[in-house]
C-alpha cells in the first residue's frame, strides 16, 4: 500500500512540474500561414508541452499591432523587410530572424475549368472582380503587383480589383464567388501535396520577387524560452514536411 502510494504521489509531483513547465507562446502570423499552423501547433504542444496562441493578419497591420505593444513572443511575416525593421527598432531579437519557408503565389477560383495553367484568363477577360490583398499591407499584394506589371496589366486591371488587407479576405471572397478569381498563397488551395477544389494557375517565380518569410523572437517576450522553443521547432524536418505539403518551398 505504502508503495502504491510513493507511486501515486510520484505521478502528481511530476504531472505538477509538467504542468509547471508549460507556457503558452504568443504568435503573431501572417495571414497565409493559418493553415499549416494548426497542424504544426498540435505537433509542437505534442513535442515540448507548450501551447501556442496564434492571431492572423496581414503581415503590416500584425507589425502596426507590435509596434503598439501588443504581447507578441513571435512575429512570422510573409516577408524579410518587416522583421529586419523591427530589429532595427530594438523590437526583435538581433541575431534570432530566419526565413523559416518560400511562399508561392497562385491565380485561383472556386470554379473549376475557369483558370488555364498559363493564367491566360487574365487576358481573355470574361470576369467582373479579381480579390488580391492589398500591397501595402501583405506580401503576397506586393507579389501580385509586381507579377501583373510584368504583364503590363496591373493599371488595366484596375477597375476589376478587390484589395483586402490580407490574403485570408481574398481567398473568402473567391471561395464565396464574391469574386470570380483571386490571386492568394498556394498554402490555402493546397492540402498535401493537392490542389483539391476549383481552378488554378500557379504564378512562375520570374514574374515577383520571391516571397521569403521570416520568423523572428519579439524583444517584448514573456515566454522566451517556450518561444526559442518554437522557433527551432520551425527549422526541424518534421515542420518542413508538414509545410510542404501546403505548397511552401525551402532554399
Amino acid at each position: 500500500m505504502q508503495m502504491l502510494m510513493r507511486g501515486l504521489i510520484a505521478a502528481v509531483l511530476l504531472l505538477c512540474y509538467s504542468s509547471a513547465q508549460a507556457a503558452v507562446v504568443s504568435v503573431a502570423l501572417a495571414a497565409d500561414f493559418a493553415a499549416p499552423m494548426e497542424r504544426l501547433a498540435l505537433l509542437f504542444q505534442k513535442e515540448s508541452g507548450h501551447t501556442l496562441k496564434v492571431t492572423s493578419g496581414a503581415s503590416g497591420k500584425l507589425v502596426t499591432q507590435i509596434k503598439g505593444g501588443a504581447a507578441f513572443d513571435v512575429f512570422l511575416s510573409a516577408d524579410e523587410e518587416r522583421p529586419k525593421q523591427l530589429m532595427l527598432d530594438g523590437l526583435a531579437v538581433g541575431g534570432l530572424r530566419f526565413v523559416y519557408a518560400t511562399g508561392r503565389l497562385v491565380l485561383w477560383s472556386a470554379q473549376p475549368g475557369l483558370v488555364d495553367d498559363k493564367g491566360v484568363v487574365l487576358n481573355k477577360g470574361g470576369f467582373d472582380k479579381l480579390a488580391i490583398a492589398n500591397p501595402v499591407y501583405s506580401p503576397y499584394g506586393v507579389a501580385t503587383k509586381e507579377t501583373l506589371t510584368k504583364l503590363t496589366m496591373w493599371n488595366a486591371m484596375q477597375r476589376k480589383l478587390d484589395k483586402n488587407d490580407d490574403v485570408a479576405l481574398a481567398y473568402q471572397l473567391a471561395a464565396s464567388e464574391k469574386a470570380e478569381l483571386a490571386f492568394v498563397a498556394l498554402s490555402q488551395v493546397m492540402r498535401d501535396g493537392k490542389v483539391a477544389a476549383g481552378s488554378w494557375w500557379l504564378v512562375p517565380p520570374e514574374l515577383h520577387n520571391p516571397i521569403r518569410q521570416s520568423a523572428v523572437l519579439l524583444a517584448g517576450a514573456k515566454e522566451v524560452a517556450a518561444a526559442k522553443a518554437f522557433l527551432e521547432f520551425l527549422k526541424s524536418a518534421k515542420a518542413k514536411a508538414v509545410m510542404r505539403g501546403y505548397g511552401y518551398e525551402f532554399s
